[in-house]
């Protein structure tokens, strides 16, 4: 599982050389920030994705942010707010705010109705939404990252007794 991960995640001078992060710089030296270990992957996994459903910008200061507090990993919490993009935006944040309209008990507006204006109006489904669905999807990754990095152990174990046994 490490080798995959150390594939696809940035490496830490390329953390280091990104200007949105110089404030935490001082923080990015701590050890636990780089570990790749089942712990600190699945709470990365869960601050990443927690973050992406935030309707805001800058949401990947808030996932370093919370990376640090939390000690887990730095590069694949942060890589992992970026699912939240243009593309994605509608359906994350229009289902986000479906959820807490539905919530709140206020009836949905259809698209053609939706302004600038009414969307800063609905601020407070979007939030309410967005946080429940992000909690959810956090929750669920990292107990499916928890589960997956112990059945690629077990597999890996397994292989290696196998290749003893031989």
């Amino acid at each position: 599982m490490k080798k995959l991960i150390r594939r696809y995640v940035p490496d830490k001078q390329v953390i280091h050389e990104t200007p949105h992060l110089r404030p935490l710089h001082k923080f990015l030296h701590n050890v636990y920030l780089w570990h790749l270990n089942r712990r600190s992957v699945s709470g990365a996994v869960a601050v990443g994705l927690f973050c992406a459903y935030l309707p805001m910008p800058m949401e990947t200061m808030v996932a370093a942010f919370l990376a640090i507090i939390l000690r887990v990993n730095l590069p694949i919490s942060v890589a992992l707010v970026w699912i939240s993009n243009p593309l994605t935006w509608i359906p994350m944040y229009g289902t986000g705010y479906l959820v807490g309209a539905k919530i709140l008990g206020i009836p949905p507006v259809s698209f053609d109705e939706m302004t600038m204006v009414w969307l800063l109006e609905q601020a407070v489904p979007l939030w309410l939404g967005s946080i429940i669905l992000g909690s959810l999807l956090a929750l669920a990754g990292y107990v499916l990252t928890r589960i997956v990095w112990r059945w690629l152990c077990i597999r890996s174990w397994q292989r290696r007794k196998r290749r003893l046994k031989q």
